[in-house]
C-alpha cells in the first residue's frame, strides 16, 4: 500500500466515527484526530514517508509489530500504547479500518468518562454488516 492511500483509507475511517475531530495543534504537518479532546490518531509525513500513529493495547501493539514490518512503535509517543503504520505490502483496507477503529474504541473505553463516551465500546459495531 502506498503512503498517501495508508493515510486516506485512515482519514476516511477516522471522519465516520461518532464524535471524532481533525486538529492541528502541532501545525500543518500533523493531522491529530481526537474523540472528545482525546487523541487517537495522528497522521504526518515529517519522516520523510506518509504514517500513521494509532494508540494499541500493550500486548496487542507487540503482537502487531512482531508480525508485519510495516508496523514500529509510536514516532514521538509511548512505544507501549502506540503504533506507527509505514506504506508497505501486508496492510490493506480492512486492516487500517480495524486499528483506526481499534484505536477510537480504546481511548473511548479508557480515556472518557461513561458519560462522555459518544459510543459504547462493547457494542459499537455490532449492527454494522
Amino acid at each position: 500500500m502506498q503512503g498517501t492511500t495508508l493515510q486516506q483509507y485512515a482519514r476516511e475511517r477516522a471522519e465516520e466515527l461518532t464524535a471524532a475531530a481533525l486538529e492541528h495543534p502541532f501545525g500543518p504537518d500533523w493531522e491529530v484526530y481526537k474523540v472528545r479532546g482525546k487523541v487517537f490518531m495522528l497522521l504526518t509525513g515529517i519522516t520523510g514517508e506518509p504514517i500513521v500513529i494509532l494508540k494499541s493495547l500493550p500486548d496487542e501493539a507487540r503482537a502487531l509489530r512482531g508480525s508485519h514490518e510495516e508496523i514500529t512503535p509510536g514516532y514521538h509517543m509511548n512505544k507501549q500504547h502506540w503504533i506507527t503504520l509505514s506504506p508497505g505490502g501486508s496492510i490493506d483496507k480492512q486492516f487500517v479500518d480495524d486499528l483506526v477503529t481499534e484505536s477510537y474504541l480504546l481511548v473511548v473505553e479508557k480515556n472518557l468518562p461513561k458519560d462522555d463516551q459518544p459510543v459504547d465500546p462493547d457494542t459499537f459495531g455490532q449492527d454494522r454488516p
